[in-house]
């Protein structure tokens, strides 16, 4: 057990006791409370002053009850307190409260659920973005190695199947929910559990066999993702087709800094809205390659032409340099920007 929670139990027990005492003193003695409760802490603490008033034979063996229990969980305290002092427990404790305090500010943040082989494949993606998320897992011995020795996550102890587990990891404020345990009955639980919480929270779910990704959309996962069927097929087009492979991981990859792929939000109230891509100078501007744009209603437009017009809350799919990609989420997100931009190659449109 816990030693936060032996010595949270033991005062507990300590309160009782000295309740018992009080009201055991009263009935027998009938002293006054004030009389009784200092004879009932003066005996639990074996302090050795005299008593308040002669006890009566009755009294005697209840004050010797009394002592005997009273050492007993004493010494239960004594020793539980020794076990945070001494084992760096308290540090610990600390610490836990940080990151639940931590984790209490977050908004807009990605839930990870398991720090398997994958969840720490996701979480080290995730770190170098950066985004923002907690990490829950149940498992005592893989968040102690996390908490001790770990990147510094915001890690959670708890079963992600449980309500209020995921309410500590902020699931009504979430952006997404990502669920990566070994179990796909447990992926199941946690989706039908993450989904009953947050209507419109996005859930990616893993699953692990046939079968399973229908069992995991009905519960209320948005998307189903296999590893085992995508590591077969990547390395099946390894083969087959190594050149474009090589492409997507330099693409995809961070650790690839000369070449990046990425997707850009057209926000709502955007003054590009309405423009195309010609008009809008994006190309000429950064040097991206828009690849793809994709609509609201989930339809992908591939290699758009230059007179496809820009909507609010497309996605435009990129592929540039990190500071080319860079240059055109500061020009989306600049007001100022866009009319000026429009003006000019409006013009060499025409």
């Amino acid at each position: 057990m816990d030693p936060v929670r032996h010595l949270k139990i033991s005062i507990g027990v300590l309160l009782l006791l000295l309740s018992f005492g009080t009201f055991g003193y009263i009935a027998i003695e009938g002293w006054d409370t004030l009389d009784a409760l200092y004879m009932t802490v003066i005996t639990l603490g074996t302090v050795g002053f005299r008593e308040v008033h002669n006890l009566s034979s009755a009294g005697k063996i209840f004050t010797m009850l009394l002592i005997f229990f009273g050492v007993g969980v004493i010494g239960y305290i004594v020793g539980s307190l020794a076990q945070i002092m001494f084992e760096g427990q308290f540090q610990r404790i600390m610490g836990r409260k940080k990151v639940e305090k931590a984790i209490a500010a977050l908004e807009g943040h990605y839930i990870i659920c398991g720090f398997g082989r994958i969840g720490s494949l996701i979480c080290k993606e995730f770190s170098a973005k950066p985004l923002p998320f907690v990490v829950v897992e149940k498992d005592p011995a893989m968040v102690d190695i996390m908490e001790q020795d770990g990147p510094g996550y915001l890690v959670l102890r708890g079963d992600a199947t449980i309500d209020d587990v995921l309410l500590k990891a902020g699931i009504k404020k979430a952006r997404g929910l990502i669920s990566v345990v070994t179990s796909d009955t447990e992926n199941v639980y946690i989706t039908l559990t993450a989904r009953g919480l947050n209507p419109d929270l996005f859930i990616l779910a893993r699953a692990g066999e046939e079968g399973s990704e229908i069992k995991l959309k009905r519960a209320g996962a948005n998307k189903v993702v296999s590893p085992y069927l995508i590591g077969g097929s990547r390395m099946a087009q390894a083969i087959l087709r190594p050149t474009v492979v090589d492409f997507i991981e330099i693409a995809t990859g961070h650790e690839h800094m000369e070449l990046q792929m990425e997707e850009i939000l057209i926000p709502p109230g955007c003054g590009f809205i309405g423009e195309t891509l010609a008009s809008s100078g994006f190309r000429k501007e950064t040097g991206v390659i828009i690849v793809g744009v994709k609509k609201q209603n989930g339809k992908m437009v591939f290699n758009p032409e230059s007179h496809t017009k820009l909507e609010a809350h497309d996605t435009l799919i990129v592929l540039g340099e990190p500071a080319a990609i860079q240059k055109l989420e500061q020009l989306v997100g600049c007001d100022t920007c866009a009319e000026e931009l429009i003006k000019k190659h409006r013009k060499k449109d025409d």
